[in-house]
């Protein structure tokens, strides 16, 4: 799933390329991705608003809408909104997308587009979603700001301070991996990057929550920012499905500490990075930096 740095790259792209823009008409072989309405109530309800400004809530893309209208997307496991042009055909009683642009968008993981909006400028903002969970739901501010996934969120993981991110981790008892990727209590951090921030702090992933001293809890913050932001400057990472509005891979995944490096040496210490479950998830690690 897109994490934080990921969101936050789609995000930032879109607001440079479609703000100002008004959409023309909506087109999905998918129905079941809209949450607020039914395909033809979503779509005589969207066409001929204009796209104001586009920005992050958690992993959620929230496009501010004329008329006091949002639009939220989550992206969910495999999606990833685009700009560019697609042509839609049926052939053979099937839905068939083409990319109009040559290069990374016919790539295969550019390809499961199940949704698109078309814009005034004959641009287009697509949905490329392997496993079609994402989903988009269309309402007004104070509705989509009343989800209970918008408003059961925990604070941003960059803008929460040092002695709130201390207060909501120390009184979890659960290992710590699984408290920072909990986004009721910060919102944004993910499978990757726990185990990034959680290496280059030098704690265990599975020790409980409110073991971690406050001398370790301020290792983890300082290391939640840096790694967070280094991840947005290389526009996130591609380990899987996630590319960027423009259809390209994010480098963050070439700088990769301990994520899914089983076995290979420890970039401090050269001990082979082992693998344990925390929960459903995998979490990395250095037995010897990061001790239980």
């Amino acid at each position: 799933m897109p994490e934080l740095p990921e969101v936050h790259t789609i995000a930032k792209e879109l607001n440079k390329k479609v703000s100002g823009r008004a959409i023309t008409d909506y087109w999905s072989d998918w129905p079941k991705s809209i949450k607020s309405s039914n395909t033809t109530k979503f779509k005589k309800e969207l066409i001929g608003l204009r796209i104001k400004s586009v920005d992050r809530i958690g992993k959620n893309i929230v496009f501010h809408l004329s008329r006091e209208k949002v639009l939220l997307i989550h992206q969910k496991m495999t999606g990833h909104l685009m700009v560019g042009r697609w042509s839609v055909k049926k052939r053979s009683n099937k839905w068939v997308v083409e990319s109009e642009i040559r290069g990374v968008f016919q790539e295969r993981v550019n390809q499961y587009i199940h949704n698109i909006f078309y814009l005034d400028n004959e641009g287009m903002i697509a949905l490329s979603d392997m496993r079609k969970f994402g989903k988009l739901y269309l309402g007004s501010k104070k509705e989509v700001l009343g989800l209970p996934e918008i408003k059961n969120l925990g604070p941003d993981a960059l803008n929460i301070t040092q002695e709130e991110f201390n207060k909501r981790i120390a009184k979890k008892k659960k290992a710590i991996k699984l408290t920072l990727m909990d986004p009721s209590v910060v919102a944004g951090i993910g499978n990757i990057y726990a185990d990034e921030i959680l290496w280059s702090a030098r704690v265990h992933p599975l020790r409980s929550s409110n073991s971690i001293s406050n001398k370790e809890l301020r290792k983890v913050f300082k290391y939640t920012k840096e790694i967070l932001d280094k991840a947005i400057k290389l526009r996130g990472s591609s380990v899987g499905d996630y590319r960027d509005a423009s259809g390209e891979k994010g480098s963050y995944s070439d700088h990769m500490l301990v994520y899914r490096l089983t076995g290979s040496p420890c970039k401090r210490c050269a001990t082979p990075i082992e693998r344990a479950k925390a929960g459903q998830r995998s979490a990395h690690f250095c037995p010897r930096c990061q001790e239980l």
